[in-house]
């Protein structure tokens, strides 16, 4: 072949077959498209043919959100914590676990039922509008959730009513007057201690309104030394570890008993031995996690829950509910004779432009409009890189853009759609090698593979944020080496450096074909765009196991799909008038938006 002549990869050594193919018409069946889909054809517990089919099945992950508190529409914070839990969820399925997946909605409570009446609605009303409002924006978010529980529904009230008896029944309820000072937004009493000047809850900065009431009591204290035990004999059972000492400090300043019912609140679920009162909503909403792993129509009970999928492999909340979780939950449990979940991870608060956001500040941050103008692929890789999980994060427009621009349309996206041109280009869109063979004796692959591994653990750790860094520095080799190798120069000198080119093209098509997959936990999305544009079919995608990160499934003779761009770049209006209108000065408000997200 003469120098500078462009080389259709059909070097000597590829057989008569992979010759044909190379030289075919590039393949015209149209890309699958990438819909909101919450169907999943991977069973998360398979089992191989080798196992003993007669062994019980190995427990199931359950992972937890909050219960959701309906009197607002949902935010960024509880966006924050779904897209982390559904980041969790997606990366055990993919370790073929089975996992169950449970969020959901908090229905009862002073503040529902202050809402309601503010917007002119009865309490069932306001909550069933705002827990679909959770629903919608769950779907945008591409949130795959296997549960969602109300705690309206009348299979959570069958539960909350059996667990109560339980506890009375262990002699931890008792009857009492209470007196303090009450935090209407928290919904608890406070300590003094802790509070801000003038009586302000150190959480809502609104004053707390002295309160007396006759309620029914747990008895918490008794379980002092069972929860110090708990924490001495698992101390991952509060993560990340500055949150542990913040349950130890608080632990060792001395339990009190809390009120489980309020006297003054008609909207929740009737006390079983005194329907003049309501259980108290924490006490309510905590068994949310149980009552979801029952079916809608079947007689429910507290038995049936526990057998179903217990206990909680992890709690994923925000630090504000930390103290509910980590030490209210377990002794309630205890007191039921019901395993403790195995871990409670409490992470930060995001702020906007280094501001706590508020409605009374104008700033706050709106989850809805955020997928809206920039797509969920953007919104979620963003928070889950840039929010070490676990810390608080700052949100900014400026850095949001730089950040999702530079790594998924830059690094990821441009490393793919130049690689197909050259494909295209020079060999018609087909793969000349297997990717294990173009790889062969070439360091490159075991870097590759030595990233994987490294985030691998990352995930598995909860570190997502080192998660998406390791998997970007996959994307930077990818870059490193097609700039170093420039197959775009190889291919018009021919011969043997020509062939090299073309399984350089193999090499950085397989390393992306890995990315997709790592990455698919954080960016369900656009792994699926990635993997359809290298020949792929979406069930293929949606089978896909953590091991299929293994170097190896590009073949030869594989037919690439034409190349498009699987990210588009985030531009502001005052970009796009600048090229528009060069002479024009730059000035003026900017206004970011998203050209929309490639077909695929």
């Amino acid at each position: 072949m003469a120098a500078g002549r462009a080389f259709f990869c059909a070097p000597s050594s590829i057989g008569a077959t992979a010759r044909r193919l190379a030289f075919a018409s590039p393949p015209s069946r149209p890309l699958a498209s990438a819909p909101h889909r919450r169907v999943r054809a991977r069973c998360c517990a398979s089992i191989s043919s080798s196992s003993d089919a007669s062994a019980p099945a190995p427990p199931p992950y359950v992972l937890t959100t909050p219960l959701y508190y309906v009197n607002a529409p949902p935010h960024m914070g509880s966006a924050y914590t779904t897209i982390a839990a559904d980041a969790v969820a997606r990366f055990q399925r993919l370790l073929e676990k089975r996992v169950i997946f449970i969020t959901g909605t908090d229905e009862h409570g002073e503040k529902i039922a202050t809402s309601a009446e503010a917007s002119g609605r009865n309490p069932k009303e306001h909550c069933d509008i705002i827990s679909n409002s959770y629903k919608m924006l769950w779907a945008d978010l591409d949130i795959e959730y296997d549960k969602f529980i109300r705690t309206t529904d009348p299979k959570h009230e069958a539960v909350v009513n059996d667990f109560y008896s339980r506890v009375l029944s262990s002699g931890d309820i008792y009857r009492a007057d209470y007196e303090g000072l009450y935090c209407v937004s928290c919904e608890e009493y406070k300590d003094e201690k802790e509070l801000a000047e003038n009586n302000c809850c150190p959480v809502h900065l609104k004053p707390c309104v002295p309160r007396k009431e006759d309620n029914y009591f747990f008895a918490l204290s008794k379980y002092q030394h069972k929860l110090e035990e708990l924490l001495t004999r698992n101390p991952n059972f509060v993560r990340p570890s500055h949150r542990l000492h913040e349950v130890e400090g608080w632990i060792k300043s001395g339990l009190r008993d809390f009120s489980i019912s309020r006297a003054s609140v008609e909207w929740g679920i009737p006390v079983p031995n005194d329907t003049k009162q309501t259980i108290y909503v924490w006490f309510d909403a905590l068994l949310g996690y149980l009552s979801a792993s029952l079916d809608d129509g079947e007689q429910a009970s507290l038995q049936q829950a526990v057998d179903r999928g217990w206990p909680a492999s992890l709690h994923l909340i925000g630090k504000d509910i930390l103290r509910f979780h980590a030490i209210y939950w377990p002794a309630m449990l205890m007191s039921a004779g019901i395993s403790v979940p195995d871990a409670v991870f409490g992470h930060g608060f995001l702020t906007k432009d280094g501001m706590k956001m508020g409605k009374s500040l104008g700033n706050t941050l709106e989850p809805k409009d955020l997928v809206g103008r920039f797509g969920a692929d953007a919104v979620r890789y963003f928070f889950l890189r840039e929010v070490e999980f676990g810390n608080d994060g700052d949100y900014s427009e400026e850095r949001f853009i730089n950040t999702v621009n530079a790594h998924l349309a830059n690094t990821i996206g441009n490393l793919l759609n130049r690689t197909l041109g050259l494909l295209k280009k020079n060999c018609n869109s087909t793969l000349a090698f297997d990717s294990i063979a173009a790889a062969d004796g070439n360091s490159f692959k075991n870097n590759v593979e030595n990233l994987v591994d490294k985030a691998k653990g990352h995930y598995e750790n909860l570190s997502l944020t080192s998660a998406c860094e390791t998997v970007l520095e996959i994307g930077n080799l990818g870059n490193l080496y097609i700039d170093e190798q420039a197959p775009w120069s190889c291919f018009k000198q021919g011969g043997e450096i020509a062939e090299k080119a073309a399984k350089d093209l193999v090499i950085i098509l397989e390393t992306v074909r890995i990315i997709a997959i790592a990455l698919s936990p954080i960016t369900p999305s656009l792994s699926l765009r990635i993997y359809t544009q290298l020949g792929f079919t979406e069930d293929q995608f949606r089978t896909l196991r953590w091991d299929d990160t293994k170097w190896g499934a590009l073949k030869a003779g594989q037919a690439m799909m034409e190349p498009k761009p699987i990210f588009a770049k985030i531009e502001t209006e005052v970009e796009e008038k600048d090229q528009a209108s060069p002479k024009e000065g730059k000035g003026g408000k900017k206004k970011a938006r998203s050209k929309g997200l490639v077909e695929a």
